[in-house]
């Protein structure tokens, strides 16, 4: 029986390969281990307002809980880095930093939704083992549902746990995606890897508002990605000097980690960055209608935090923009014409940013920022 699990999981291998995947893994289902972990991060109200992490509480380390019947899990990662990307990308992307009055969105978020895709084709995957061995229970997840997917994918053997919590592979860095299929087929796990961080603490040092506040411990209420993704209210004005011209996500604690000088770009065309989401003037960025917003960012991950977040996002950029001294008249006319938007969100964010000055700056994003020839090149052994 274990020879023939062994076959199996060497066909999905090579589904999972046509089908775009990078690598698959096996997991158990037994994630008591991680509990306390998880008990003590949500205890410390480092969720922030993300009260769905709350209200499903261990259901995360529990995947027979969550889909009953399930046995073992399938972790898949996929590459995202756009094809054609060149080897100095960190250099590249860290240079958009020292343009303040352009926009930049998080690299995984400049082309198609990644849950489309990979639900899409994990679903396909599902299709083809069910093919092989017959109707079988399953379920399909995409960063879609209470599932700890670092920690599944770590046990399964896709890389190990950095000290900013993402997943790390000697080969390919954290560049990827990660999804799941829960199986009632008993499968042989996967050897996890071990860490090999060592010393290093370059995306601790890097984070612009420190919010990895220990290795492997992530305060998300201090996390850009959080405050201009998964937030919905003010964004706090102490934070937002910080921010920079940063309108959705951050990749600083990646860019920063030498691992990923390892990253590999996507072999799908779906993970193409779109012409409109980058180097563009935060004031045309902000000037995007709701129906323009809603036209260029269909089909991708921008829209689910909608147009008035959008704008909020866009406004505390410009204002760091006009703290520095950039963006001149178009980025403050920019503001001035949203002054008195229906929303009291983007009208108190637009009112902050009309208030900065040269003088007024602090952080202005540009915390614990290295140089190109600053970035970590050797990665820890």
């Amino acid at each position: 029986m274990v020879g023939s699990s062994q076959r199996i999981v060497s066909r999905i291998r090579e589904w999972a390969r046509e089908l775009g995947f990078s690598q698959i893994g096996v997991a158990g289902v037994d994630l008591s281990a991680a509990e306390p972990g998880l008990q003590a991060w949500l205890a410390a109200g480092f969720h922030g307002s993300m009260h769905y992490m709350e209200a499903h509480g261990l259901r995360r380390a529990r995947p027979a809980e969550l889909v009953p019947g399930t046995v073992s899990v399938l972790t898949a990662r996929m590459d995202y880095l756009p094809a054609g990307t060149e080897q100095g990308w960190r250099s590249v992307e860290f240079e958009r930093l020292d343009r303040p009055a352009e926009g930049i969105v998080s690299l995984y978020a400049r082309g198609r939704d990644y849950h489309k895709v990979l639900r899409s084709r994990l679903q396909k995957l599902a299709d083809r083992i069910a093919a092989e061995v017959g109707p079988f229970g399953h379920r399909v997840f995409t960063d879609s549902a209470p599932v700890l997917e670092a920690e599944l994918a770590a046990r399964s053997g896709q890389g190990w746990r950095g000290k900013h919590t993402l997943v790390l592979h000697r080969e390919a860095g954290s560049m990827f995606f990660l999804g799941e299929i829960y199986l009632d087929l008993a499968l042989p796990p996967s050897e996890p890897v071990t860490p090999h961080c060592g010393q290093c603490r370059a995306c601790i040092d890097i984070c612009p508002t420190q919010a990895i506040v220990a290795p492997g411990r992530l305060d998300a209420r201090r996390c850009i990605s959080y405050l201009t993704i998964e937030h919905d209210g003010s964004i706090p004005e102490a934070l937002r000097p910080a921010i920079g011209n940063r309108i959705y996500g951050c990749d600083d604690c990646q860019l920063a980690c030498p691992w990923n000088k390892f990253a590999r770009p996507s072999t799908l065309a779906d993970f193409a960055a779109r012409p409109a989401l980058v180097d563009q003037p935060l004031a045309v960025l902000f000037g995007w209608s709701e129906a323009e917003f809603l036209r260029r960012t269909e089909g991708g991950p921008i829209r689910r935090i909608g147009h008035e977040r959008w704008l909020r996002n866009v406004a505390v950029a410009l204002g760091n923009a006009l703290a520095r001294g950039e963006g001149g008249e178009a980025a403050r006319a920019a503001l001035q014409a949203r002054a008195d938007h229906p929303s009291a969100l983007v009208r108190e964010h637009v009112a902050w940013a009309l208030a900065q000055t040269p003088t007024s700056a602090s952080a202005n994003g540009r915390l614990a920022m290295p140089s190109s020839v600053d970035i970590a090149t050797r990665p820890a052994t």
